[in-house]
This record gives C-alpha cells, structure tokens and sequence, in this order.
C-alpha cells in the first residue's frame, strides 16, 4: 500500500468550542490507482488531505489520534524538516483555486523551478529550463515566451495545468488534487481531468481525487470513498457505487446528479444540512437528512460493515439500501 491512513482524528479548538473534523477516517491507495474521496462541504475531505500533507494550520487544527502511513513511514512520526523533504519530493497536491495558491507577483516560471532549486539543488537557469519542459507536459501553448508570465496572465484553465505541473514537478509517488476542476467550464474540466488521467498513467503515481462531484469521477477513479461529517460512510469500487450504493448519503448525492433523460423534471436535493461539527447529533449523523432512518439511527452510531469484497457501508440497513 503506497499510502494508508488509519483511524485518523482531527479537531478545531475555537473560541465557540471544538469542531470534530474528522473522526476515524481510515483509507488507503495504491501506485497507480485513484481513490476519489466525496462528500458535502465540510465533510472533512479537505482536512484529512491537509493532515496527509503536514500543513494543517496548527492552531487552531490538531491531529488527536491516528497514523499516516506512506511508503511504510508513520508521517505523524516524521520531524518537519524530514516532513519537508517527502512533501514535494515525494508527496504533492494540487489546491483548488490556483489563482489564490500561486504568487501573483512571480512569473509561473520563477514558481515551477523553484521545486528543482531546492529539492535538486539546480541552478536558476536549469531550473527555469526544467519549467518550459513542465509546461509543455501539460501542453501549455508557446510555453518559451510564456514561462516569464505571472498567474494573472492565464485562464482558470492554464492555471490549473501549471499547478499540475508544479505537483509532478519532481515526480512524486502520491499526488492529492484538491477539488482541481472547481470554477471551471464543463469542457475544460474534462480537459484536465483527461490530462491528470494521462499524467498518472504514465508515472504510475498514486492519485487521492477529492470532490463534491460524483459526475467528474465516474471516468478515471477505481475507488469511491464517501464521506459525512468526518467519517467514511461507504467506501467501494467506482462501478458497486454508480449501480448499487449502500448508504442513503451516496444514493442521495447520485440522485442529485442532473440527468439528460430528466428534462422539465425537478432537481433532487437532499433535505436539510450537514450538522454543525461542534454538536453533531447522537447515533448516525446522517439520521435528520435520511429517508430511511429508525429509531436505532437515533442512538446507535453504525460501525463500518463489510458489505462484499472490497465493500463497506455504515448503515444499520445497508441491505436495504442494496434492496431498493
């Protein structure tokens, strides 16, 4: 297993009280594989990618328990300057807004090659060499006259190719891309997930897709795992999920879907919001949103059952939901 976290918990200690952010999450990804993990805003996907990467904001974050496990090493256990040289190295992610993750007062260039500079030790002129090559990578026009450009200069799109580049820049095992289609055009979206998907292919890298969106997965992820407030409440290969979901969360969020063959139809929404993470209700969370919760949803956390090979779905009624 090239990365695997287990039983990881995160909190937010603020002045109204403690946000439980995440709490239990285990999954793992193998080289060459793509794992998406989905899930509402404030799910907690992002919080456990920030934990992976070791840049947490610390306070008011805080790891509570758990490992990290990448290539065998315990992260959590890692000094920061040993931390540092894995992050980058070996371990990258592309943000979702490349606008606010990139200097607006550096060319992209000078931001590409600063990657080859310190974990290469190349000199500013190699390195600035090593980003025109970048930039062809991700099939960015005229990359020669345009690496001397800053971050304003681009489209959404090409901003998103350079933080695709700067990720694989040292062509790293693992990479995590952060809502990385977010803000764009439906055609360019699939232009950098087609372009990810290649990138991968042809690295063998490990890739963790974290989104909201069950419609930009369906093509390139192997596995799906589905995330509510802070835990994991399904996780299974992408196919089980798209034909038979196990958790009324994930057979909501593919209702939500909008549908070609639904024309005049009203869109579905799953009723109610996310529980707020500082007070989140006893038994399953999902229970004040679920269409078919009882009252052992109301007191009784569901644990992770095993639902087929490679299955696993927290729902007291999993065979029902399997069922209908």
């Amino acid at each position: 297993m090239l990365l695997e976290v287990r039983d990881l918990h995160v909190e937010f200690r603020t002045r109204d009280g403690v946000a439980k952010a995440v709490n239990g999450v285990s999954y793992g990804v193998d080289a060459g594989e793509t794992l998406a993990v989905l899930g509402e805003s404030g799910s907690g996907k992002s919080v456990t990618a920030q934990a992976v990467m070791g840049i947490l904001d610390t306070p008011p974050g805080r790891i509570t328990g758990g490992q990290i496990l990448f290539q065998g090493k315990d992260l959590l256990k890692l000094k920061e300057g040993e931390r540092r040289r894995v992050r980058g190295a070996q371990l990258a992610m592309i943000f979702q807004d490349a606008l606010s993750s990139l200097n607006p007062v550096l060319p992209v260039g000078d931001q590409l090659g600063e990657m080859f500079v310190v974990h290469r030790g190349m000199s500013k002129k190699d390195a600035r060499a090593k980003a025109v090559e970048l930039m062809d990578r991700v099939r960015i026009p005229a990359a020669r006259e345009r690496v001397r450009q800053y971050p304003h200069q681009f489209s959404g799109g090409m901003r998103q190719r350079i933080m695709i580049a700067m990720a694989l820049a040292l062509e790293p095992a693992l990479i995590i891309a952060d809502e990385p289609t977010t803000a764009l055009d439906v055609t360019v979206q699939a232009q950098v997930m087609d372009l990810l998907a290649e990138l991968q292919r042809e690295y063998r890298m490990g890739l963790i897709l974290i989104t909201h969106d069950l419609g930009v997965v369906a093509d390139v992820a192997d596995r799906i795992a589905v995330m509510y407030a802070g835990r994991i409440v399904e996780q299974a290969p992408v196919r089980d999920i798209y034909k038979t979901p196990a958790h009324p969360y994930t057979r909501g969020l593919l209702e939500s879907i909008p549908r070609l063959d639904a024309k005049g139809r009203e869109l579905y929404a799953i009723k109610g919001l996310p529980p707020n993470l500082m007070d989140i209700p006893p038994g399953c969370a999902f229970h004040p949103r679920c269409p078919m919760a009882r009252d052992v949803c109301r007191t009784d956390a569901p644990a992770l059952h095993q639902v087929a090979d490679h299955r696993v779905s927290a729902c007291h009624f999993w065979r029902e939901c399997l069922d209908a």
